[in-house]
């Protein structure tokens, strides 16, 4: 890993920074509350699926520009704590697929847990690191990791093909050697999705999973046939019932082979929500703690 390992004096600040706060034994993970007053859901309008899937109030009007000073651009201040930076660096990680490059928040080594969120067409790690967009929630992210004791990755993806991919896979497996005892989370929104449909037919990169989040990407029809299926890996889907890009239906029928199947698996459907809603507003101290208590 280039210029990526958190050196003694990276551990000596975040240790300052977030002195007093717990790292959870791996076996256990929590994520305590950080700003749920903001974050988290409101009403839930319906469930159904044994409550497995639930659909939730979301509007434009609230939910962008009640929330945002500057609609789609600057969230309110008191959404995002910047004091995170100090625990953040960009950094090269070298896989066997090719190096690939990374924003990195958290713990370089003996990390609670690990997300890793691919981003859509267009992004790169600063999207999964903007802390001002997106309503803030990469910003609640990167704090609920650091706080956690945990590391988040916000990678670049160059091509959504087998060779983007490949490094993904590479990722994971670094982030597991780094952290063997650690759960490794790997969330992909939009077209990242077909980086998730593609790792998931790695079966030694599923061996170094414990869950996958699906934010408003495209149903993957034949995900019945992956290592992933057959190991019963977790799997968390976010998407907006008006997404005009991928149907939420298609996604509905995917999480419903899981749950026939007996995969852990829920669904979150943003009533009146579009494609971009997911990356908004998925609450992801729910998410994470639902997946680490499979």
């Amino acid at each position: 890993m280039r210029q990526s390992t958190v050196h003694c004096l990276k551990r000596l600040v975040f240790a300052a920074l977030f002195a007093g706060m717990a790292v959870q034994d791996a076996a256990a993970v929590t994520l305590q509350p950080w700003k749920d007053e903001l974050f988290s859901y409101g009403t839930v309008v319906e469930t159904t699926d044994d409550g497995a899937l639930s659909v939730v109030d979301y509007q434009e009007l609230r939910d962008i520009n009640g929330r945002d000073q500057v609609p789609e651009r600057r969230v309110k201040s008191s959404y995002v704590s910047t004091a995170v930076k100090k625990a953040q660096q960009n950094a090269t990680v070298d896989t066997p697929a090719g190096p690939i490059d990374v924003t990195m928040t958290g713990k370089g080594e003996g990390a609670a847990f690990t997300v890793i969120f691919i981003h859509g067409r267009g992004g790169d790690r600063r999207l999964g690191s903007n802390d001002w967009s997106f309503g803030g929630n990469f910003n609640r992210l990167k704090n609920l990791a650091v706080r956690g004791g945990g590391v988040y990755y916000a990678p670049s993806v160059t091509s959504f093909d087998d060779a983007g991919a490949a490094r993904i896979s590479g990722l994971i497996l670094r982030a597991k050697a780094l952290s063997p005892d650690a759960p490794v989370i790997l969330a992909c929104a939009s077209m990242g999705s077909f980086i998730c449909a593609r790792v998931v037919r790695d079966p030694v990169a599923v061996k170094s999973l414990s869950g996958m989040v699906l934010m408003g990407g495209a149903a993957d029809s034949d995900y019945a046939k992956t290592p992933a299926f057959k190991a019963k890996l977790p799997v968390f889907f976010t998407h907006g019932d008006s997404d005009s890009v991928y149907a939420a239906n298609d996604q509905i029928a995917v999480f419903r082979k899981l749950r026939k199947a007996g995969i852990p698996t829920r669904f979150v459907l943003f009533q009146t929500g579009g494609h971009g809603t997911p990356v908004r507003m998925t609450d992801w101290r729910e998410t994470l703690n639902w997946l680490f208590a499979q």
